[in-house]
C-alpha cells in the first residue's frame, strides 16, 4: 500500500496573509510541516498543493527547496488540487494536512496510516471527527479512489473543506479515529493570527526547532498557562485557512 501526504498552502489567507512562510525558529512555517511529513515512516512521497496563481510561486519554490514534489491547480478549488496530486502521484491513501500546523507529531500521523493499513476497507481515519488532541495537530487519511469520487460529487464548501462530504456521511462511507484518553481539544497551536504566531514562538523558544512530539507540546501548555493566554481568545475559522 503506497500512502502520500499532501499538504494544502497558499499565501492569500484572509486573517494572516503569508503565514506559511512566516519564519519560526529560522526556518518557514512551510518547511516545518513538510519535515513532520517527511519523517513520518510510513508515507512515501511529500507532495504540496497550492495555487497555479503567480502570488503563489514563493509557496512552490519554498516546498521545493525542502525536498517536495509540487502540483497546482486551482485557487479556490482545493478539492481538485488534491485530485491533481493524487493523479500525478499514484498511490492508495493520502494524507491530508494544512501548511499552517507547524508542530505536526509524524508519530502521530504514523498511527493514522498504521490504522488504515491495518484496514485498507477504511474510507477516512482522522483525529478530528472525535476532537481530543490540541486544534493544530489536525491530520486525515483518505483512500484515494474515495478522494476521486468526491472529486466528481462534492459541491460547494466540500470543495474547500475537501473531506467534509465524507465523515459527515457515516453511514455511506467507513469511518475511525483516532483518540487520546485526556482532552485537549482546548489548546491551540495553529497559526491563523497573530496570536497564534507569539505562541508558537514561545513554543519553538522552549523546546528548540527539532520535531516536537504532541505529547511534549501538550505538556508544556498545561506548564505554562501564560502561554496559552496568548491566543485563548481567537476563535476557529470555520473555514480552511491554509
Amino acid at each position: 500500500m503506497r500512502v502520500n501526504a499532501v499538504i494544502q498552502a497558499r499565501l492569500s489567507s484572509a486573517r494572516l496573509p503569508g503565514k506559511v512562510l512566516r519564519p519560526l525558529g529560522g526556518r518557514s512555517v512551510l518547511s516545518w510541516v513538510i519535515r513532520a511529513a517527511q519523517e513520518t515512516h510510513n508515507v512515501d512521497t511529500v507532495i504540496l498543493a497550492t495555487s497555479d496563481d503567480a502570488d503563489d510561486d514563493p509557496v512552490a519554490d519554498e516546498a521545493a527547496r525542502w525536498g517536495a514534489s509540487v502540483v497546482r491547480g486551482p485557487l479556490d478549488d482545493v478539492l481538485a488540487r488534491y485530485t491533481m496530486a493524487v493523479r500525478e502521484h499514484p498511490c492508495d491513501a493520502v494524507v491530508r494536512l494544512t501548511a499552517d500546523c507547524p508542530l505536526h507529531d509524524p508519530a502521530l500521523i504514523a498511527q493514522l496510516v498504521g490504522m488504515w493499513t491495518a484496514d485498507p476497507s477504511l474510507d477516512h481515519v482522522s483525529n478530528i471527527v472525535v476532537r481530543r488532541f490540541p486544534r493544530g495537530l489536525d491530520a486525515e487519511l483518505v483512500r484515494a479512489a474515495v478522494l476521486e469520487e468526491q472529486d466528481r460529487v462534492a459541491t460547494g464548501g466540500h470543495r474547500e473543506h475537501v473531506t467534509s462530504n465524507i465523515y459527515t456521511q457515516p453511514d455511506v462511507y467507513r469511518c475511525a479515529g483516532v483518540v487520546t484518553g485526556v482532552d485537549n481539544s482546548d489548546l491551540r497551536v495553529t497559526l491563523d493570527t497573530e496570536e497564534d504566531a507569539k505562541l508558537l514562538d514561545a513554543v519553538v523558544d522552549a523546546l528548540g526547532d527539532g520535531v516536537p512530539s504532541w505529547y511534549e507540546v501538550v505538556a508544556l501548555l498545561r506548564s505554562r498557562p501564560d502561554l496559552v493566554a496568548l491566543n485563548a481568545g481567537v476563535e476557529q475559522n470555520t473555514m480552511p485557512s491554509a
